[in-house]
């Protein structure tokens, strides 16, 4: 990379973060004025796919026929910051994501995410673990519509770890369709241990639904490693969970 583009990626890199400054800054006053959950959620949404727009960043979105109408739950492979933003802007703006309870620690951000519909559920604490996977699965109950990263975090290599069994429980007590989602080209923007973003084209590619009735839907940890593979093959990338740890995973109804 010569220093004309080296430079190039810099300037884009500061401008990007001052979009996204501007960008939570509206979002911000929208969460403290805007009344009603369902306008909050279409603001952040607009604010979301406006940041995209400003920046040049190209995004092309497929198999958008595959998102029923009713509720269901989408789970995407997990490469950067970038993901919840990315699916914010492009996804219907009925979906709720669910985030690390770590957020909680961030005020401006707890605040934020709360406001616009966000669940948090807790991965250090084992009581706090409990009651909010319990939040969680009831909320599928009622009929929500979530969106979970179930790798739990992401990382600079390529490829697509285990999935955490959350999601899938959620939509078997749920009795949820579940949407796999792959995320590209988010890791090259923004990956870990990195500060300024660089451009590239994203793409997000929904994939066909696993539902109720289909024989990947039998247990959590068979539709886990279903929806888990439907996202490697488009993908194209290394699989980076121990075969005998996704075999030996017990399955939960």
């Amino acid at each position: 990379m010569n220093w004309v583009t080296r430079g190039f990626h810099v300037l884009w890199g500061i401008y990007a973060w001052l979009a996204f400054s501007a960008a939570v800054l509206a979002a911000l006053l929208a969460a403290i004025f805007v009344p009603g959950m369902n306008r909050r959620q279409r603001v952040a949404a607009t604010l979301a796919r406006a940041l995209f727009i400003v920046t040049g960043t190209r995004v092309t979105v497929t198999g958008v026929d595959n998102l029923p109408p009713d509720h269901c739950i989408v789970v995407a492979n997990h490469a950067s910051y970038v993901d919840g933003v990315l699916l914010k802007a492009y996804l219907p703006g009925r979906f709720n994501f669910v985030i690390k309870g770590e957020m909680r620690d961030i005020p401006v951000a707890h605040f934020l995410l709360r406001r616009s519909g966000s669940k948090f559920v807790e991965r250090k604490q084992l009581s706090g673990s409990a009651r909010d996977a319990r939040q969680i699965v009831k909320a599928a109950q009622d009929g929500v519509s979530l969106v979970f990263f179930p790798e739990g975090t992401f990382r600079k290599e390529r490829g697509v770890g285990r999935f955490r069994g959350g999601a899938f429980v959620a939509a078997v007590r749920g009795e949820l369709p579940v949407i796999p989602v792959a995320i590209s080209g988010t890791r090259y923007l923004l990956p870990a241990g990195r500060f300024l973003p660089r451009p590239n084209r994203l793409r997000i590619d929904i994939l066909a639904a696993i539902a109720p009735g289909d024989p990947d839907f039998s247990g959590s940890s068979v539709l886990a490693e279903a929806a888990r593979q439907k996202i490697l093959i488009v993908l194209d990338e290394p699989d980076l969970a121990p075969r005998k740890d996704t075999a030996a995973a017990p399955q939960t109804n």
